[in-house]
């Protein structure tokens, strides 16, 4: 039997699918070692594989078929547009990818006036502006602190994921649009779930009946 792997997105992430995986009696025991440099660890009795990854690279591992499984949020798999099935919605990492920028921009958003838009995720907005509300927008990548980008005359508005909301508040912004819900999923290569359809589809059985 050959070895199913699974790429987890590093942090909350990670921590969350493998307490839900343990309610399911998969574990690896390797993994709780803190001190670890393994990159790789395995459950020779399950014959399963699991590594940590940064968020975006996980659609790219399971796309290409070093991972079987991935888990990683919707925003991720939105933004990196890989070929993979997104099987499920674990229900974890709830959030909202949303326009966010201070009151007075909500007439451009109305008017579809030309304005800028920051954002960490390029194509996400591209396709919400373009594709849906048919909006000619200059979208500006940045890496870090979206939120600067209005404060400081950089864009009109921002893209990004908000959870509660309070970092917006304290900077004088406000959610303006709302593009999509987010949380974590699961997604499986294709020709895994052709090849391994049987092991997949039972441990994908198996976690419906946890969630």
């Amino acid at each position: 039997m050959r070895y199913l792997t699974f790429a987890l997105g590093k942090g909350r992430l990670a921590n969350k699918t493998l307490e839900l995986l343990e309610k399911i009696g998969i574990t690896c025991e390797e993994m709780k070692d803190k001190d670890s440099r393994k990159l790789i660890f395995v459950n020779e009795e399950l014959k399963l594989k699991f590594f940590l990854a940064k968020g975006p690279d996980v659609p790219t591992y399971v796309e290409y078929g070093a991972a079987d499984i991935g888990v990683v949020g919707k925003d991720t798999i939105m933004e990196e547009n890989r070929r993979a099935y997104e099987v499920l919605d674990l229900g974890f990492g709830k959030c909202r990818m949303c326009v966010c920028g201070p009151a007075s921009a909500k007439e451009l958003l109305q008017h579809h006036d030309m304005i800028r838009v920051a954002t960490k995720y390029p194509k996400i907005a591209k396709d919400y502006f373009y594709n849906q509300k048919h909006q000619t927008v200059d979208i500006i990548k940045l890496n870090g602190s979206v939120e600067l980008g209005p404060i400081v005359g950089l864009s009109d508005v921002i893209v990004d994921i908000v959870e509660t909301g309070s970092t917006l508040r304290e900077n004088g912004l406000d959610v303006l649009e709302e593009i999509c819900p987010l949380s974590a999923r699961m997604i499986v290569n294709q020709v895994s779930m052709k090849m391994e359809a049987e092991r997949i589809k039972n441990i994908l059985q198996r976690l419906k009946e946890e969630l």
